[in-house]
């Protein structure tokens, strides 16, 4: 008996290092650039670092990321002023770009779309809503004055859950704990993470924080939640004032109710709907393994922004 539980462990020791070794050879992991909360209580990546993120099984999708000096995933770094043309996109995962190379975003398409003549800055963070937007428009609010076009991505039913900004300390924590630690060593925790195989035991370790707890009870005891979103819209645009002048809101109409189409169109709030361009076209715009842009989405993106825009002589 001592033999065979000998011979048991060796054996799977064996197989987990075989695995090991085949996650490391094939890349099959990816790799997720350190969060922080920097002096402005912004959360965003450590600078400076390169890897490569991997979506989809058996690397669907291998893409190459670089994150700046200012903390996101960029070609290049930011330096707005006066005597320049700018663009700023700020948003959540779909303006990070994970899902491809740095060199190939939207931001770089943008600026191939408008002969190079400007400059676009992506300030992209997975799991940003429209409080860390705008709290990063007001933490930086000397760098963004002299931007000249703001595009802010906003997803209507997963960005307006909160009427004021704080941040995310318990995620920067739980990310650097023992446990995520051992699993950001050996890839083949990665990749089981990535394919699913660990999602049960990872919704214990993250369990609803307080704040979110406190949401879903508000959701339980609000009758219109487009109502409820609608005046998170309203009280975080008065928190943190906006210069609508040169300010557009990149939304999906096709999942955003009137009532916010409504209220931007009576209080002159400019938004573009990537929803209608997005309904006419016969390719796929998302990847296949889930919702993010594709090529074809991000190109049609990144058209709508450089022919939206104003002329500016």
């Amino acid at each position: 008996m001592k033999k065979l539980v000998i011979k048991s462990i060796v054996y799977f020791v064996s197989i987990l290092v075989v695995l090991e070794l085949l996650a490391r050879v094939f890349h099959l992991h990816s790799e997720d650039p350190q969060r922080f909360i920097d002096p402005n209580e912004v959360e965003k990546r450590v600078p400076n670092s390169e890897g490569f993120a991997v979506t989809g099984n058996r690397n669907q999708n291998f893409s190459k990321f670089r994150i700046n000096h200012s903390g996101f995933n960029s070609f290049r770094e930011f330096n707005p002023s006066f005597s320049n043309t700018e663009i700023a996109l700020i948003g959540d995962s779909f303006i990070e770009g994970f899902h491809e190379d740095y060199d190939k975003s939207i931001g770089k398409k943008i600026e191939e779309q408008l002969n190079n003549k400007t400059e676009v800055y992506e300030y992209g963070y997975a799991g940003y809503d429209l409080s860390n937007q705008l709290h990063l428009l007001q933490a930086y609010a000397e760098e963004f004055e002299k931007i000249d076009y703001i595009i802010i991505y906003l997803d209507y039913r997963t960005d307006l859950n909160r009427d004021t900004y704080t941040p995310d300390r318990e995620r920067i924590q739980t990310l650097a704990s023992p446990i995520f630690k051992i699993r950001d060593r050996f890839k083949i925790i990665l990749y089981a993470s990535r394919i699913g195989v660990l999602d049960p035991i990872q919704e214990l370790i993250i369990k609803a924080t307080p704040q979110k707890k406190a949401i879903e009870s508000k959701w339980n005891h609000e009758e219109n939640r487009d109502s409820l979103l609608l005046n998170n819209f309203k009280t975080l645009c008065s928190k943190y004032p906006i210069n609508y002048t040169k300010t557009f809101f990149l939304i999906d109409g096709r999942k955003t109710p009137s009532s916010f189409l409504d209220y931007c169109n009576v209080n002159n709030i400019k938004y573009l709907d990537y929803g209608k361009i997005f309904k006419e076209t016969d390719l796929p715009t998302t990847l296949i393994y889930d919702q993010h842009w594709n090529n074809h989405g991000r190109s049609l993106i990144a058209k709508l922004i450089s022919d939206s825009l104003p002329t500016k002589d």
